[in-house]
């Protein structure tokens, strides 16, 4: 099992999360038969052979690839993907749905370049804090290339727009810059810049202003941008501690909007009840955990990083995704990783765990 010799426990809780994911986005999918005109063998198809199949693929890839190389090529994939992004903007290539210009079109399915963005900005980073890890106390050194690091991905996702992964990717930066080593002086600079951001981003895009505002009333919406916060709750409500059964969900059919997709934990809790609800979450804490640990145990700061950020990102993601589902913040359209409808997503989780167990097999001696 020389692949999976980095850290057998965290490939165990990837491959159990992954093919939990598969069953559980599975029944999710039969719910859209409600609405019509929809190929859910397709849909399965596409997320077994495309996401866990070329998943699995680029998993292996990047686990086996010597360290050495991929900090070498980090910058130039980093560009890569700052350009893959851009190539949305392009007409003929690039698609537009749901007011937003986020995907590429290749006929037979789409391509969606943000996810393969959040991959290269933490290689990126990793590459470019390492060595300066001493220098980030002069703001000439840290803060200002930091910022004029992140700004390039940060002002393609907004131009989409894309908003949630823009502010994940931000957060996942933040955790980096001062695992490297930056001074707890630059989080307040960084965190009142982020508000200041996040202010002038909500004024013109009303639909950003508008889930705030649900957040804090979803009642008072309940029809309109409340409506899929409270099916979501009367779905995982309905699941009480054992669930409904594995299948069995009433309301994927016609009531949850994109039951395969935002809402797919939603699906999952009514079917497995508060048990199943939680044994999922544990297994995403774990493997995340598992990664930071894997991190902390890095021969070298670049391998420690990549694995820190990797893990953070799986992890922020999922609490991300469901916190929405359980009303705890506002909706944001994060996928839940490896479960989700989203074979470009599934992939990029894959190829984060084949670096985060790359690392692992560098330990220190």
């Amino acid at each position: 099992m020389k692949f999976v010799s980095g850290d057998r426990i965290f490939f165990a809780l990837m491959l159990s999360i992954a093919l939990a994911g598969l069953a559980i986005f599975s029944s999710a999918t039969l719910g859209l038969l409600a609405r019509g005109n929809v190929s859910i063998s397709r849909d399965i198809l596409l997320q077994a052979g495309l996401g866990l199949g070329f998943g699995l693929v680029a998993f292996f890839a990047a686990r086996a690839i010597p360290l050495e190389r991929i900090r070498a090529f980090a910058p130039y994939l980093y560009a890569a993907a700052l350009l893959l992004t851009a190539s949305v903007f392009i007409p003929g290539i690039g698609f537009h749905a749901g007011g937003a210009t986020r995907w590429i079109n290749l006929r037979f399915t789409t391509l969606q370049p943000a996810e393969f963005l959040k991959i290269g900005v933490v290689l990126g980073l990793a590459w470019w804090l390492a060595p300066r890890a001493r220098q980030l106390t002069n703001p000439k050194k840290g803060l200002l290339p930091f910022a004029a690091f992140l700004a390039l991905p940060v002002g393609l996702l907004l131009a989409q727009p894309n908003t949630s992964t823009t502010l994940l990717i931000v957060a996942t930066g933040a955790v980096m810059y001062f695992a490297a080593g930056a001074p707890w002086r630059d989080f307040g600079i960084l965190a009142i810049g982020t508000i200041l951001v996040f202010g002038i981003i909500v004024i013109p895009r009303p639909y950003v202003l508008e889930r705030v505002k649900t957040f804090f009333d979803p009642s008072a919406h309940s029809l309109s941008s409340g409506y899929q916060i409270q099916q979501s709750l009367i779905a995982i409500g309905s699941g009480g501690i054992l669930g409904r059964g594995f299948g069995q969900s009433v309301e994927k059919f016609n009531y949850l909007p994109e039951p395969d997709g935002d809402s797919v934990f939603a699906v999952f809790a009514e079917e497995t009840g508060f048990i199943g609800a939680m044994t999922l979450l544990a297994l995403f804490v774990g493997l995340a955990a598992r990664g930071i640990v894997i991190a902390g145990n890095a021969r070298d700061l670049f391998g420690g990083l990549v694995a820190l950020g990797f893990s953070f990102i799986i992890i922020l993601q999922a609490f991300i995704n469901i916190g929405a589902m359980l009303g705890i913040i506002p909706l944001t359209g994060l996928p839940l990783p490896f479960v989700s409808h989203g074979g470009t997503a599934l992939v990029a989780t894959f190829l984060m765990c084949g670096f985060i167990l790359n690392v692992g097999t560098r330990r220190k001696s």
